[in-house]
């Protein structure tokens, strides 16, 4: 008898590992091909809502905001000010303050920034399917992300996909603090007609604009 409840214990045991193992392949699979759904468009446009919540703190922060994305560089508005990355130098214009604040390209590989915002789940994580929502008739397919470093204050990531377009629709981030990170993808517009100096900071604009200008 002890003999036999091993044995199943063992083949389910197996099987488990199985279904686990064929979940983990589909959600790489998935996000392979909106990785290189993403790669395939000259540029990206993106609107999106944020919120942030800790109710155990009394926090909910929410805010709309929109970034433009080409290769490296890119173009964001969120919190009231305006971020630019030329490829070598990051520009954060603040209007309330009229400040520009110039940074040199950040050397911290693990830092989530806009040209990372539809890419960042390829390394660090471990993968699996999680539920399929019907949002206004599109099939959403999450994708749940586990990082793999069990220091990090990221409890998960649930990654929403649009079946058919393989569109990132929905970021829902989980800190072990409790706070909620959710990004919502309104619009996802590719291979616009883009300005030549979209991502070109103009210094002697905003100095005439008697804006003060910080370089760290």
């Amino acid at each position: 008898m002890k003999k036999l409840i091993l044995a199943l214990t063992l083949l389910l045991s197996f099987n488990s590992l199985t279904i686990s193992a064929q979940n983990s392949e589909e959600a790489k699979a998935l996000l392979e091909d909106v990785y290189n759904k993403v790669k395939s468009y000259d540029n990206i446009h993106v609107d999106f809502k944020y919120v942030l919540n800790n109710s155990e703190a009394g926090i909910n922060q929410e805010t709309r905001g929109d970034v433009t994305l080409q290769g490296d560089k890119y173009l964001g508005n969120f919190f009231g000010a305006t971020q630019l990355y030329d490829g070598s130098k990051v520009y954060t214009i603040v209007p309330e303050n009229e400040e520009v604040t110039i940074e040199d390209k950040s050397n911290d590989e693990n830092a989530l920034t806009p040209a990372k915002m539809l890419t960042f789940y390829r390394e660090g994580h471990n993968y699996e399917m999680d539920i399929l929502q019907n949002v206004n008739g599109r099939k959403i397919l999450f994708v749940k992300l586990t990082p793999i470093d069990t220091n990090s204050e990221i409890k998960n990531i649930l990654l929403g996909i649009d079946a058919e377009t393989k569109h990132i629709y929905k970021v829902i981030e989980t800190g072990k603090n409790g706070t909620t990170t959710t990004i919502t993808v309104n619009t996802f517009k590719t291979d616009q007609t883009l300005s030549k100096t979209l991502f070109t900071f103009d210094e002697a604009k905003y100095k005439s604009d008697g804006y003060y200008i910080i370089k760290n």
